[in-house]
């Protein structure tokens, strides 16, 4: 009897993936252990080993199907002695139903799934195939590097024809003192697994997290010192013409230094269920990594006990499995507090939203030279502002605010960072 290959549940709250690509072909030989499909799940692509030996005897769900049902049927496997005859009257098993997954903030039920609207391929379609242009502009345009979105037509019913396509080229790409509309006025962006949960999951957090906020400014001048010091250091053993060992960046201290704020105030490092408040034994960070379609919060697990090297390196591996798809599960699920760096790209201050079950999150803006007052002189100083989002069911304004201030004292007093 043919043997069935269901969707696996490749996470705790996994209900359906996407089936990327099969790497195996209808009648190939496989063994157990060996890599037939690798499946989109709400973070990751992950690859799918078969459990038992056989030839696969009929791929049922097709390469590229999108929200297939955990314990669905993906393929059928002939046992040793079969062949494609054991497959003509065969009656597939019931599939069983995911246990539906409890919701990441306490007890409430999730969301009853709604019905995607289905894309028409219209809008799969090449801009070029969508545009009214002859073959020879189409053409043309291609050999010149022209974007046909932004040229005029003038032949029949707004048809670009070769002409149109040339002046374009000769006025810097587009017509000059003239307005043309893209005539594809909107463009639908499917939205992929990761995309959806981040939403949802969002969109909970906002509705039923009694959200509160609390900014801090830190002084970073003797941080970036010592960075600097750490960074020369590091170029210096390795030469000119070898890579350094290491670069931190001031992330990796405050990742460093958010753990030794959190094992100073441990009710900070805590979730909550209807039950209980779960306060965590350890300190797992999980720092937020932007990835094409969304974002991942990779984890660093016992930061408080690593240094701010090991955790840079870290940091960097993490990274760079989190953007190409490859972090385990164990990787990405879980941490009992969030950071959200966002001062590379120039933002001063923000309020990120709490990442459920988790109570607190992190918000890092950007470093800057201000104009502060010590010991009543006006002097410049590097700094910056850190936020603290905080679900008040877990942690109240005191604890917020104790935890604030042993991280400015830690980020202000760098040396504590690196005993």
């Amino acid at each position: 009897m043919p043997i069935e290959i269901l969707m696996p549940a490749l996470s705790p709250t996994m209900t359906e993936g996407n089936l990327a690509k099969w790497t195996v072909k209808e009648g190939d030989k496989i063994k157990s252990g060996q890599v037939i499909a690798e499946i989109e799940t709400d973070k990751a692509t992950m690859e799918v080993e078969a459990v038992d030996e056989g030839v696969i005897g009929k791929i049922v769900v097709q390469a590229g199907t999108e929200g297939v049902k955990v314990n669905q049927l993906i393929a059928l496997l002939l046992e040793e002695g079969e062949d494609k005859g054991a497959l003509a009257n065969y009656q597939p098993k019931a599939a069983v139903a995911p246990s539906a997954p409890k919701s990441e903030i306490g007890n409430q039920k999730p969301e009853e799934k709604k019905s995607e609207p289905v894309l028409t391929s219209d809008f799969r379609l090449p801009v070029s195939e969508r545009l009214k242009a002859s073959p020879l502009a189409k053409r043309v345009a291609a050999q010149e590097g022209v974007d046909l979105r932004i040229v005029g037509g003038t032949g029949p019913h707004g048809r670009i024809v070769k002409d149109d396509v040339l002046k374009a080229k000769q006025s810097g790409g587009s017509m000059r003192g003239q307005v043309y509309r893209n005539p594809v006025d909107v463009m639908k962006l499917p939205n992929n697994n990761m995309r959806k949960v981040i939403a949802r999951r969002l969109t909970e957090s906002k509705q039923t997290v009694p959200h509160f906020y609390l900014t801090v400014e830190c002084e970073l001048n003797k941080l970036l010192d010592i960075r600097k010091d750490i960074n020369f250091e590091a170029e210096a053993v390795a030469g000119k013409d070898k890579k350094p060992a290491y670069k931190v960046s001031v992330n990796d201290f405050i990742i460093k230094g958010v753990a030794l704020a959190l094992k100073k105030v441990p009710a900070a490092n805590a979730s909550w269920t209807d039950e209980a408040i779960l306060q965590f034994n350890n300190i797992d960070i999980s720092v937020a990594v932007a990835i094409d379609g969304g974002l991942i919060t990779p984890i660093v697990k016992n930061a408080d006990q690593k240094t701010v090297i090991a955790i840079s390196s870290e940091m960097k591996d993490l990274a760079a499995r989190a953007r190409t798809g490859k972090l385990a599960p164990e990787e990405f699920q879980g941490g009992g507090f969030s950071i959200s760096n966002l001062g590379m790209y120039g933002v001063k201050s923000f309020s990120a939203i709490v990442n459920p079950p988790q109570g607190c999150i992190l918000a890092v803006g950007a470093g800057e030279d201000r104009v502060v007052v010590r010991h009543g002189q006006m002097v410049a100083r590097n700094m910056v502002d850190l936020t603290l989002s905080v679900d008040h069911r877990v942690v109240d304004g005191a604890v917020g605010a104790e935890f604030l201030a042993a991280l400015k004292h830690v980020i202000e007093s760098p040396a504590l960072l690196l005993l």
